[in-house]
């Protein structure tokens, strides 16, 4: 991994100042809701080994509401408006009462949208929830074709996929991007990809790897090498400077020479700092993407707020974190121990990438 330049460290070590400061105030900007555990493919990298029918039943969508507005008496009306609700799953488009849900949360004035795999996304169901106030939207596309129908499992995923991002890049007033996972199968695809979302129309870009949790522990090869991950940055850095399509690199940890280059930003997860999210049995936790169990709390025994401002604490004290691996790494200062969601029930570091040789 590149090494950091002096400029970097100054830039760092005023982010660092900055963060605390942020962790202080922990303001919540956005709240996930698993609204499902089902779901209409088999991705080979899943983290939570979703199914068409889900282990857990849905929450029911009062239940959820109900979260929502005891949160709703401690925000001022721009905070309201600041506040991104995204629904998640599972594949969130599976619920018949999605625009049900948007429509409520509308009316209370907060943005929302989903994350989907855009197979059921047609021109209709599109349509209908746009009618009840869908803001923001991501849909998955993994590689081209091949790559993409394999790690998704469906040989319709990829067509689906790719009509509604076309669909969503042109409508107007709705904040859309793309996610890819890359692996090794993907990663030469890359440029090709990039075409075609271009093409699409896609402004915004947002490239992730792969971390062993859930389903893909079955799949090493899903790991990229160092060689590869800084292929995949350099990939990265030159999109970005050719200017066509916005691309960044996820919050998948600090990426040491790499920072202020492949992000908007410096590397900091923002888990139960502004993050929060309500999981399927009404657990209080923070970006879904967290399988170990970090919960805080529970909506069906606890106030949502409450557990907001009075627990979190493994979220914005990461001193916990500086074991194993982490203990002398001369990253700590400005990395922290990686992100939340790269942890196990027992705190220890799953992954990271400045670990491979």
């Amino acid at each position: 991994m590149k090494p950091l330049s002096l400029r970097q460290r100054m830039a760092l070590e005023l982010k660092r100042k900055m963060r605390m400061q942020h962790r202080r105030e922990h303001p919540l900007r956005q709240l996930f809701w698993e609204c499902t555990h089902r779901c209409n493919l088999a991705c080979r990298h899943c983290g939570s080994d979703c199914k068409v029918s889900g282990m857990h039943p849905d929450m029911p969508a009062e239940d959820f509401l109900r979260a929502v507005d005891s949160i709703l008496p401690h925000l001022g009306r721009d905070s309201r408006h600041r506040l991104n609700i995204v629904i998640t799953g599972g594949e969130p488009t599976m619920r018949q009462d999605l625009e049900h849900v948007g429509l409520e949360l509308y009316r209370r004035e907060l943005p929302w949208g989903i994350v989907t795999n855009g197979l059921l996304l047609t021109p209709e169901r599109f349509a209908s929830l746009r009618r009840a106030g869908l803001h923001n939207i991501t849909i998955s596309l993994d590689g081209l074709k091949d790559s993409h129908n394999w790690m998704r499992g469906n040989p319709q995923s990829f067509d689906r996929a790719y009509e509604a991002i076309k669909m969503a890049a042109k409508a107007d007033g709705v904040n859309f991007d793309v996610v890819t996972c890359v692996n090794a199968r993907s990663l030469d695809e890359l440029p090709q990809v990039r075409t075609k979302l271009i093409e699409a129309g896609v402004k915004g870009w947002r490239l992730f790897t792969i971390f062993p949790s859930g389903r893909a522990k079955q799949y090493p090869e899903f790991d990229l090498d160092k060689a590869q991950i800084t292929e995949l940055m350099e990939f990265i850095v030159a999109t970005r400077k050719e200017g066509r399509i916005h691309a960044s690199f996820c919050c998948e940890g600090f990426m040491a020479g790499y920072e202020g280059s492949v992000r908007d930003g410096f590397f900091g997860c923002e888990a139960g700092i502004s993050v929060a999210s309500v999981l399927i049995d009404g657990g209080i936790g923070s970006c879904p993407s967290i399988r170990a169990d970090y919960t805080q709390g529970n909506i069906y025994r606890d106030d949502f707020w409450d557990v907001w401002q009075n627990r979190f604490r493994p979220y914005r004290d990461h001193s916990w974190m500086k074991t194993g691996p982490c203990a002398e790494c001369r990253h700590w200062r400005y990395c922290e121990g990686n992100g939340m969601h790269l942890r196990d029930s027992e705190g220890r570091l799953m992954h990271c990438h400045l670990l491979k040789e």
